[in-house]
Parts: C-alpha cells; sequence; structure tokens
C-alpha cells in the first residue's frame, strides 16, 4: 500500500473546529486557502486561542461550504446561533466578546492566514497510525488525539512516525510530493499545552507531556533525524510550500512520494 493523502483538515477561524474537505488549494503563501484565515484578537493584538484560555475549548462551531457563515454553540447548550462573518462581523465579535468576557476582534488575512509557525507556514502533515499510537500510550480515542493534534495533512499506509521522514539536519529540507505539488518539510513541530487538554472540555490529561515525551524518546524510529529534537514533545512536521506552487489543488486519495533532501 503506498502512502497517500487520507483525512484533509481547513481551520477557518485559528483554534476553533475544523473542517474536513475532500480537497484544497495551494496559496501563494503556501498557507491552503481558508486555513486560519480568521483569528480572535483580545485588546492588547493578542490570540485569543487555547493557549492562552481555556474557555476556547468549550465552542463548537460548523461553517458552510464557502467559509462565509458560522454557527457557534457553547459545549452542552442546545443553542447555536449563525453569523456571516463577514457582513456580521461586529455582531459575532459581540457574541465572542460576551461569552469570553472582555473585547475581542476577528481579523482576516486570506493571503496566509495566522500559522503558528511563519518560517513553516505551509500545513502541517501527520500520519494516521502516528495518532493511533499516541491514542494507545494514553487509552484515547484516535479521534481525540486528531482533533488535539489539528494537523491539515493526515496520511495512510505507512507506520507510526513515518512523516519523521519528512525533514532532515537543520538547513535542510525534505522535498515530497502530495499528487503533484512540491512541499518542503522542514521540522518536527513544537507541541503547545492544547493537545495535554480533552478537545471538548479542556480538562487536562494527568501527566500528559511527561508520559509523551517519555514516549516518543523511546519509540523514535532509526529513521529521525534525532538533532531535530531538543526536547521529545514534537510530532507531525511543518512545512513550507514553494510559490510556483499557488493554485494548485490537494485532493483526498493524492498519493505521497519523497523526493530528497535540499538545502535550504
Amino acid at each position: 500500500m503506498k502512502a497517500n493523502l487520507v483525512n484533509l483538515f481547513i481551520y477557518p477561524i485559528k483554534s476553533l473546529d475544523r473542517v474536513r474537505v475532500e480537497e484544497a488549494t495551494i496559496l501563494e503563501s503556501g498557507a491552503l486557502k481558508h486555513d486560519r484565515e480568521w483569528a480572535i484578537f483580545d485588546d492588547r493584538g493578542n490570540f485569543v486561542n487555547g493557549k492562552r484560555n481555556a474557555k476556547v475549548h468549550l465552542l463548537r462551531t460548523k461553517f458552510d461550504d464557502r467559509f462565509l457563515q458560522i454557527s457557534i454553540q457553547i459545549q452542552g447548550s442546545d443553542r447555536s446561533v449563525t453569523f456571516h462573518i463577514e457582513e456580521e462581523r461586529n455582531d459575532l465579535e459581540k457574541w465572542l466578546s460576551d461569552y469570553f468576557g472582555f473585547p475581542v476582534k476577528l481579523v482576516q488575512n486570506a493571503i496566509a492566514g495566522f500559522p503558528d509557525d511563519t518560517k513553516a507556514s505551509g500545513p502541517t502533515i501527520i500520519s494516521t497510525a502516528t495518532i493511533n499510537e499516541i491514542a494507545s500510550w494514553f487509552q484515547l480515542d484516535a479521534e481525540e488525539i486528531r482533533i488535539r493534534l489539528r494537523a491539515n495533512l493526515e496520511i495512510d499506509g505507512v507506520p507510526a512516525f513515518w512523516e519523521d521522514r519528512l525533514f532532515a539536519a537543520s538547513q535542510q529540507c525534505v522535498q515530497f510530493k502530495v499528487g503533484e505539488i512540491i512541499f518542503e518539510g522542514i521540522h518536527p513541530c513544537q507541541r503547545c499545552v492544547v493537545p495535554t487538554r480533552d478537545s471538548q472540555t479542556g480538562k487536562a490529561t494527568a501527566n500528559f507531556q511527561k508520559i509523551f515525551l517519555d514516549r516518543r524518546k523511546n519509540t523514535l524510529p532509526s529513521w529521525t533525524t534525532k538533532d531535530r529534537f531538543n526536547h521529545f514533545y514534537r510530532v507531525s512536521v511543518n512545512t513550507n510550500v514553494p510559490p510556483q506552487q499557488s493554485g494548485n489543488i490537494l485532493r483526498i486519495g493524492d498519493e505521497i512520494e519523497i523526493i530528497g533532501v535540499k538545502s535550504n
């Protein structure tokens, strides 16, 4: 079985729920169109996200097919509200401000989105086997780990941590293709506090980071470039996409092929 793209996720508003899509367009910045296109900011210009505010975890969101409307609901509530993100942005901001208890703004960047890693701003990539392996460490459902790790691209047909093949030594990258689109794997993704928490309630999983560090270190594959790990709380791969790939479309089912290592 060849490595292939089995899941493709867009996060229209940074830190809120995902949308699984069948295809996605590459922007000139290397981001996926509509991914992290919007972000919530406080009045000091800081992101309002799961790292800073656990109440983010309690928001359930759904989007229309064009990512123009959002339906939002507080976990445990049977009532949702719907807004047109652009035309009713003020109303949406008021609703979010009331929910968080302080003023917030919703800001758009349709060119590059709001990636966590601005030096490797392409889609993040992980394998299904890796998700399953990590889930087994905590006796959690694989879907829960998938939601916590929030990767864009998920590949099947490979063993756990196969995606560690997609980065190399410092000052190098690994070129690989997804379908006909060329990506550059940069480094293993440094994780934050978000994966330690239940995705629906925000409640912390006991000793999550310690267990993760120990298991990741002890299961590091022989193909991994070990010196890229200043610590072992890292999983999935951050990428860049060359600008000439702009406009190309990723699709579920695309095969993944490693091209080789190149210098940055």
